[in-house]
């Protein structure tokens, strides 16, 4: 029996599309083409309205490809928020399967396929089908959250935290290491919050602490940290562990008190100056990422032009803005939502390009340097370049590359030096540096 996945979403979707590919492959051939299927498995995103309709126009169109006999099966965020509502409209999918029923995914696909498949098995970190290059990992160290920002219907999809204890983590990690994976990612919904469920405590300094115990030639990347929990401990222990990359990805979400009260964020502006000038007085290298949301309700001209200044003062490496997508059941329903969708996207634009302007700048203090740890991701045919990343870039595809000249064949994942030569507001581009 042929089984074809398509894994939709963020890189904790894609973890549990690799568990679900871990307890299928016992029984199951994995196929590259959609049109061998038996099993059609597609796992959903539904975080905001474009992914909720990715995710439909998926739906509709592998029903179109797969053969007259193969089953549909639709998994992930949108069957978990939406399974009774799209069941009538969409009767192409023959089974939704909902996350808090993935411990049990392995009997539902027995009577789906209704064969003699028989795999009574749970999903699990350790069974995975690594849809990641073999030179890097994404480690779920938790599934859910406990804030409950004004916007956000992650909580209504994925519940509360749920941490994993933390010899299951390095257990893991450990295992990877073994199989040559030099960057672990360590990702969550809001990973400082890590361990506060089970061990009533913050727990990510000390998940950290017996990680970098362990043996081997790695790095590890901490992804999605809450800004008011990113405490001195923490910054402290990435500037003293070189096992640790200082890269910070924080999503402030806005700037501004008025708005970051209303969005149910903790913190305030001056906090947030005062954090990331932390980061940068005690980690001079340190990447620091982050996110924000314009047109929330309640937001003016004003509050734009003010978010503006905030990003001049900490130059961001990384920026990413969405404008506010509504959604039911969360606080923000109850708000008055009256900038228009023109307006939200006006403010998008202005946002993202005062932030090409200081990535623009920021990446022309490079030319000329030499970079370490520069490791290859892939080739491109159109350049004759290798694509690059450091720990600078992380692997979601949305900080950018580098583009690296070399004289060399060079090989997947491959550790070099570089000389930057030139760049663009994302781009790096520079050739392999060898020391004479």
């Amino acid at each position: 029996m042929n089984l074809y996945m398509i894994s939709l979403g963020c890189a904790k979707n894609q973890v549990d599309s690799e568990m679900i590919l871990g307890l299928l492959k016992k029984k199951m051939n994995i196929v590259e083409n959609i049109e061998d299927a038996d099993l059609i498995v597609v796992n959903t995103c539904a975080f905001i309205e474009p992914a909720r309709k990715e995710a439909i126009d998926t739906i509709l169109n592998v029903s179109e490809y797969k053969k007259k006999d193969a089953k549909i099966v639709v998994c992930g965020c949108l069957a978990q928020r939406y399974k009774d509502e799209i069941q009538k409209l969409l009767p192409e999918v023959d089974r939704f399967i909902s996350i808090d029923e993935y411990s049990n995914i392995g009997v539902i696909l027995n009577d789906v396929i209704n064969s003699n498949f028989k795999n009574n098995d749970t999903i699990s970190p350790l069974n995975r089908v690594f849809t990641t290059p073999s030179y890097m990992t994404y480690v779920k160290i938790s599934e859910g959250c406990l804030n409950r920002c004004a916007f956000c219907a992650i909580p209504l999809i994925r519940g509360n935290l749920c941490s994993r204890y933390i010899e299951d983590i390095v257990e893991e990690v450990k295992l990877h290491i073994n199989n040559g994976v030099y960057e672990i990612n360590l990702i969550s919904q809001d990973t400082t919050k890590y361990g506060y469920d089970i061990y009533r405590e913050l727990k990510i300094v000390d998940l950290l602490k017996e990680i970098v115990k362990l043996d081997g030639d790695f790095k590890v990347r901490l992804l999605y940290l809450y800004p008011d929990i990113v405490t001195d401990e923490l910054i402290n222990f990435i500037k003293d562990n070189d096992k640790i990359m200082p890269y910070f990805d924080i999503p402030i979400q806005h700037t501004e008190d008025l708005i970051l009260d209303k969005m149910k964020r903790r913190g305030n502006r001056e906090y947030l100056l005062n954090l990331f000038n932390k980061i940068k007085t005690l980690i001079p290298n340190a990447i620091i990422r982050t996110t924000l949301i314009v047109g929330f309700p309640y937001e003016e001209e004003k509050d734009i032009n003010s978010m503006i200044e905030f990003m001049k003062d900490v130059k961001f490496d990384r920026l990413g803005a969405f404008t506010f997508s509504l959604e039911e059941g969360t606080k923000a329903v109850e708000y008055p939502n009256i900038i228009s969708e023109k307006e939200k996207q006006d403010r998008y634009e202005k946002i993202m390009d005062v932030q090409r302007k200081i990535s623009l700048a920021k990446n022309k203090e490079l030319i000329g340097k030499v970079l370490d740890d520069v490791f290859i991701i892939g080739y491109d045919e159109e350049s004759f370049l290798y694509v690059a990343r450091s720990y600078a870039y992380a692997p979601d595809e949305i900080d950018g590359c580098i583009f690296v000249a070399a004289k060399n064949e060079l090989s997947l994942g491959q550790r070099i030096k570089i000389k930057v030569l030139d760049c663009d507001e994302y781009t790096l581009t520079g050739e392999e540096y060898v020391f004479e």
